[in-house]
Order: structure tokens, then C-alpha cells, then sequence
């Protein structure tokens, strides 16, 4: 894999494709090539340059141990560090979860390298904590109870997951997990940036509602995906496409999509 570094840290990506780049990043305990398992890369390489990222901290990037190391301006710099790798002023970006934030910081942090921003699953307004609360109290779970060890045993059902779990220390994941859980939501500096966005969430995920009160507050395009919670949205692969490939060509909708 092609390696980009920043900070002494190393960032893994791998690219297919021809036409305007993209960028797809995906989410906690996930790696780049998730998104080609999934269906999606393969259907945006037809129109894009397609660069599958491994996140800082997992799969073949680097591991930091400190917290700080994940900041959402260090996830910026990973994003971009990256674009300069290939060449490249900007690029579209496409994140899922975890990958939705680091979306985010990159149109705070360095709006200049986006040409456009597609977010899937992650509460810009209150962060991580809603998702926790939530599941906690679906739970029965005192609200102090660290949700770390549930979403690890949750993770590891799926059997790629626990792999990627597996392969980073455990060190480096519990770093990556203190920093964004402690991040505040990033709706009022994500409003002021001029990187036109589309949201989209499942309708059973607890972040949902947040997303589309911003998306409702903003003016944004916002997609639901009917009766999906958090994984089922990630896994609705044809149904998602449908809603961000037309936005990620400028409208030119996709005919086999439309079926």
C-alpha cells in the first residue's frame, strides 16, 4: 500500500479508478478495504479516482498511544497528508461513522482540500456521547458504566472487525476511543464552512435525529435510510449510493441506481 506521512506518522491508502478524486474513509474498528467489501468502490471508480484510507490507528497506519495523537485536527492532517502524497489540491471525501468526523475536521480544520463532503452516521451536535447514552440505556446500564468494553464485544461478532481489532495494540485503540468520545460536537464551526455537504443516517440510529435537526437548521441535503439503526445503514450499500452519487457528480444521477 501507498504511504503518506505526517508528524511521523504514517497513513496507508490505496487507490483505483479514473476521474475526480475521492476519498473514503471508514469508521472505528474498520479499514479502507471495508469499503470495497461492502460494494462501494467499486461502483465509484467508474466516475472517480477512488482513495481507500486506512485510518490513524488501524490497519496499516500508524498506532499512537496518546490521545492527543487522534485530535480532530490531527485526523485533518492524516486526510490531507494524503492529498499532498498523490498531488492533489482537494478532493471529495466520503466518511462513515468514526470517518464522517474525521469529514468533519477536515471542513473545519481545512476546508480547502474539500471539493465536497458526504457524512454518514455521526452526530455533529453533541458527538459521540449521544450515541453512548442511548445505548446504555437500551441496556439498563448505570450512565457512568465505560461503554468501551461493549462496543469492542460488539465489534468482534463481526468477523473482519475482530481481525482489525486483533491486529492494533490494544494500547493504540483505547487512545483513538478517549479522544473522540471526549470531543465536543463540531455544529457550529462545521456550519461556518463553505464545503457544501450531504448527511445521512439510518433511521433506527440514535444519531438520526441530531443529524437532521443540523441538516434541517443548515439548509443541508440530508438522506434517512428507512429502518436501518447504525450497521444496517453502512451495509444498505445500493440504497446509500442512490442518495451520494448523484451528489458526488453534481446531480448527474447514476441510471443502473435508478433502476
Amino acid at each position: 500500500m501507498p504511504i503518506a506521512q505526517r508528524r511521523g506518522m504514517k497513513i496507508a491508502y490505496e487507490v483505483v479508478g479514473d476521474g475526480p478524486p475521492l476519498v473514503l474513509h471508514p469508521g472505528m474498528f474498520q479499514t479502507g478495504a471495508q469499503w470495497t467489501k461492502a460494494g462501494y468502490t467499486s461502483v465509484l471508480a467508474v466516475t472517480h479516482t477512488v482513495i481507500t484510507v486506512d485510518p490513524l490507528g488501524l490497519g496499516a497506519s500508524s498506532a499512537p498511544v496518546t490521545p492527543a495523537d487522534y485530535s480532530l485536527a490531527r485526523r485533518a492532517e492524516s486526510v490531507t497528508a494524503v492529498l499532498d502524497d498523490l498531488g492533489l489540491d482537494e478532493a471529495a471525501f466520503w466518511g462513515y461513522s468514526l470517518g464522517a468526523l474525521t469529514g468533519y475536521a477536515v471542513a473545519v480544520h481545512a476546508p480547502d482540500r474539500l471539493t465536497r463532503l458526504v457524512a454518514g452516521a455521526f452526530d455533529p451536535i453533541n458527538g459521540f456521547r449521544s450515541a453512548v447514552e442511548a445505548m446504555l440505556d437500551d441496556l439498563g446500564l448505570p450512565p457512568d458504566t465505560d461503554p468501551w468494553p461493549l462496543m469492542q464485544q460488539g465489534a468482534r461478532t463481526n468477523p473482519a472487525y475482530a481481525a482489525v481489532i486483533d491486529a492494533v495494540g490494544p494500547e493504540a485503540l483505547r487512545a483513538n476511543y478517549e479522544s473522540f468520545r471526549h470531543e465536543p460536537g463540531v455544529h457550529e464551526s462545521l456550519e461556518r464552512s463553505p464545503v457544501p455537504l450531504l448527511m445521512y443516517a439510518g433511521t433506527a440510529d440514535p444519531w438520526h435525529e441530531p443529524m437532521r435537526a443540523f441538516a434541517t437548521r443548515t439548509g443541508t441535503p440530508f438522506a434517512s435510510i428507512p429502518e436501518a439503526d447504525h450497521v444496517q445503514a453502512w451495509r444498505s450499500t445500493a440504497e446509500v449510493l442512490a442518495h451520494a452519487h448523484p451528489f458526488l457528480t453534481r446531480g448527474q444521477f447514476w441510471p443502473e441506481l435508478n433502476g
